[in-house]
């Protein structure tokens, strides 16, 4: 059997990759670093499952599985991702993924998650599944609305992350978070910044602090 890792960032996703040799030594850990890597591996020969990271450069972890499923119904995903947003969790979910955890999961729970989502069951970080359990009302149709990217985007920009480290994280320029920023305030039709944010804390995107 063998795995496919998706990350962007080489260091973690060379880390992670070591780890699961070492805890599932029988698997083979292939990498990907964007999107379109990971549709050129696949095409190669098809992984029993994909971990995927959300924000990758170029075609988004979200849109990369998309594809994926359409070219191969049965293949499955689990995410494996910073974002703990129920937003971006019910995308994914809906996207076809058979499974969510963050990365600040301890190294255990990310191997049973693999084991579970290898075995034919969803799997879902408990915190996580918690939440959805008890938020199950369907998205603000400004959520709906929003692109992949936006939504990203939107999410690190209303939990305060500076244009410079969004630029970094996900591997575009400052010029174009800038130009998803006045796109979103026209959109979701707020003037500035602290609107941005409360308006992210209204929709669930950000929870309060406190």
């Amino acid at each position: 059997m063998n795995i496919l890792l998706v990350d962007d960032h080489a260091v973690v996703r060379q880390g992670y990759a070591s780890l699961l040799r070492a805890l599932l030594p029988a698997m083979q850990v292939r990498e990907a670093a964007t999107g379109e890597e990971a549709l050129a591996r696949v095409q190669e020969a098809v992984p029993n499952l994909v971990i995927m990271d959300f924000g990758l450069p170029g075609i988004s972890g979200l849109e990369t599985t998309r594809r994926l499923r359409q070219r191969l119904p049965q293949l499955r995903v689990l995410f494996f991702s910073m974002h703990d947003e129920l937003p971006l969790v019910r995308q994914v979910l809906d996207a076809g993924a058979s499974g969510y955890l963050t990365k600040s999961s301890a190294p255990h729970v990310l191997i049973e998650a693999v084991r579970r989502v290898l075995a034919g069951h969803a799997y879902i970080e408990q915190p996580l599944a918690t939440q959805l359990a008890c938020n199950p009302q369907q998205e603000d149709p400004r959520l709906q609305s929003m692109t992949q990217r936006e939504l990203e985007i939107f999410v690190m920009l209303a939990k305060g992350t500076p244009a410079r480290l969004i630029a970094e994280q996900l591997s575009i320029s400052s010029k174009t978070v800038s130009n998803h920023l006045t796109l979103l305030k026209s959109k979701l039709q707020v003037s500035s910044h602290a609107e941005l944010v409360h308006l992210g804390i209204d929709l669930g995107v950000v929870r309060k602090a406190g």
